[in-house]
């Protein structure tokens, strides 16, 4: 029997932020004008949809979200 307090994972103490493909073609157009000819950038958004940051790749979305204490999660 196990009485022992359940610490919880250590994710769980950092904000979750998601993690997605983006195609360019759907961002508004200024921002397409700044991207160039690049088809697909990774956006990293808060649950409640709030964009933080474009990226043009997901390893790059994934180091950016851990280096400000945010527990990346991948959104297909």
């Amino acid at each position: 029997m196990m009485n022992q307090e359940f610490a919880g994972f250590p994710e769980a103490e950092r904000q979750i932020v998601y993690v997605r493909s983006v195609t360019v073609s759907d961002l508004p157009e200024e921002m397409r004008d700044q991207i160039g000819d690049i088809e697909t950038v990774y956006s990293v958004h808060r649950p409640n949809g709030e964009r933080l940051a474009l990226v043009l790749n997901r390893d790059l979305a994934f180091s950016l979200a851990r280096q400000n204490d945010f527990a990346p999660v991948s959104v297909h």
